[in-house]
């Protein structure tokens, strides 16, 4: 099961499309594997979840998430950022990130890679190899990995 010292394994999506939104939930949900899917919906609310700020500030309903799914491309904030504020914070430098955007352009992979993330994934166009990426990144990140382990509170 995808759980960390007996709970379900926090996945943090920060993704601004309702319908990739909608389709990662599902995939999860059909998955294998127990987890805790929370929604951020651009890259303030995104660091205000990871720093705890805000509507965020209560770690009972924030718990800090075990992966982040980061897209590149979001409002207020692009995933680079965000990914720059992560890797300089000593709490969150640790956090597994992984870029899932629609592009494929070499720039945004080298620049994700270089600012630390940890794997990066380009979008499939079509629902079922969207659903397949997710079930098999699930399966990768919560029965092969071994992630650090994390503070809860």
């Amino acid at each position: 099961m995808s759980e960390s010292r007996g709970r379900a394994a926090t996945i943090l999506l920060a993704e601004d499309d309702p319908g990739d939104i909608e389709l990662t939930r599902r995939a999860f949900e059909s998955g294998r594997l127990r987890n805790d899917l929370r929604v951020v919906q651009d890259g303030e609310e995104a660091i205000d979840y990871l720093f705890r700020r805000n509507a965020y500030k209560d770690p009972e309903s924030s718990p800090r998430p075990d992966l982040l799914l980061l897209d590149l491309n979001m409002p207020k904030k692009d995933g680079r950022d965000v990914l720059r504020q992560i890797r300089a914070h000593p709490d969150l430098k640790r956090l597994a990130v992984v870029v899932l955007t629609t592009s494929d352009q070499e720039k945004d992979i080298i620049e994700s890679y270089d600012l630390g993330v940890n794997s990066y994934i380009t979008k499939p166009d079509n629902m079922e190899d969207f659903v397949a990426s997710l079930r098999t990144l699930e399966d990768y990140w919560f029965q092969v990995v071994v992630l650090p382990p994390g503070e809860r509170a």
